[in-house]
């Protein structure tokens, strides 16, 4: 499916067909979506699981209050923004930069200045904030890739975080989780597919200045 086509097919799943598994070409295919995905000054600070493990997912599924997807999805991401960002990492963003594209490092000394001089003006908060922010954007990619092989998906932030974080040791991390993107096939008992999608008109979503 085309892109608007696929968006405007697919819902917010509440009940996945737990029998019905992804490819892993399907799989790879939205991972690299997520990937590619432009982030704040391309630094992609953050992190997506990938939970695989049916006694974590079980676990997960209790702190989400219960929600089915979490064990049901044929796959399940949670993304996570850190929540610390130091030289260190400014320093793997300028070293792969400098691999990928044969610059001197060098080079690149006045640009790692300014990304650390900007982190380092943020406090705790706005920093959790801003990562917070790019973790929404790779979510959106993930929910557009899938809908585009015809694949059903839903993103849920309805979790406790604080318990998803101790299961998944994600604060020795830096790490706090932040949405969970589920996806596989709907099931056929799930109402919501049936619902039409309710959108703002047009011309009350936009406003020309």
């Amino acid at each position: 499916m085309k892109v608007v086509e696929g968006l405007k097919w697919r819902y917010a799943v509440k009940k996945f067909d737990s029998t019905r598994k992804l490819t892993q070409d399907q799989i790879n295919y939205v991972k690299e979506a997520i990937n590619f995905i432009p982030s704040s000054y391309g630094l992609q600070p953050y992190k997506v699981l990938e939970i695989s493990d049916p006694a974590i997912r079980e676990q997960l599924k209790e702190a989400a209050y219960g929600q089915t997807q979490l064990t049901d999805a044929a796959h399940l991401f949670v993304f996570a923004n850190f929540t610390e960002f130091g030289p260190d990492k400014v320093d793997d963003f300028i070293n792969l930069t400098s691999n990928i594209n044969d610059i001197p490092k060098e080079s690149s000394e006045a640009y790692r200045n300014t990304l650390n001089n900007m982190i380092s003006s943020m406090t705790q908060q706005q920093l959790s904030v801003w990562t917070a922010k790019q973790v929404y954007i790779a979510l959106g990619s993930m929910l557009a890739a899938a809908s585009e092989l015809g694949i059903d998906s839903a993103a849920m932030e309805g979790f406790d975080k604080d318990r998803f974080d101790q299961i998944l040791k994600l604060k020795e991390k830096g790490l706090a989780s932040a949405v969970i993107g589920a996806i596989g096939y709907r099931s056929a008992e799930d109402a919501n597919q049936f619902l039409k999608k309710v959108r703002k008109p047009m011309d009350q979503l936009f406003e020309k200045v």
